[in-house]
């Protein structure tokens, strides 16, 4: 070994100073900058895998919730069809009801408007039939130049009549 001293001009005082000097500015450099920096560093890395979980979890929920918007949608899709169809039936009853009942309001009107006619032609034959009885008994007048009385009259206007 002193060969190899002598050989490379090695100072050992000055290389064990050396050693110590370095021993000593490591030393500091660990305890006050590596260390503390480790430490950021590991908590920085648990952090980022935290991050990392939540992303994740986050991303299962919306992925979750984006599915559950879709069934929600197809349920109300179905259920809007639901209501349309059942909407459709009331309507469709409604409207043959209303129809029925436009239907009988015409029956009536015309059973009514019918009677009236009966009544009306019934009186309008009345009238006429006292007005040819009338015409009749005063053509006989004139052709007979006389009056005849009321039971001879009676007959003569109810044959002429019939």
């Amino acid at each position: 070994m002193e060969s190899l001293i002598s050989i490379f001009h090695i100072n050992t005082s000055l290389f064990i100073a050396q050693l110590i000097n370095f021993a000593l500015v490591f030393f500091i450099l660990y305890r006050f900058a590596f260390k503390p920096l480790i430490g950021k560093m590991a908590e920085r890395s648990d952090k980022i895998d935290k991050s990392l979980k939540d992303a994740e979890e986050i991303k299962k929920q919306l992925a979750a919730a984006g599915q559950e918007r879709k069934e929600i949608l197809i349920a109300a899709r179905k259920e809007a069809v639901t209501l349309l169809k059942e909407a459709e039936k009331r309507g469709e009853t409604k409207k043959s009801e209303l129809v029925l009942k436009a239907k009988e309001e015409i029956g009536q009107i015309i059973n009514s408007e019918k009677a009236k006619l009966a009544k009306e032609k019934a009186e309008t034959l009345k009238e006429i039939k006292k007005e040819v009885a009338s015409l009749v008994t005063i053509s006989s007048e004139k052709l007979l130049n006389e009056s005849m009385g009321g039971a001879h009259d009676q007959k003569i206007v109810k044959k002429a009549v019939k």
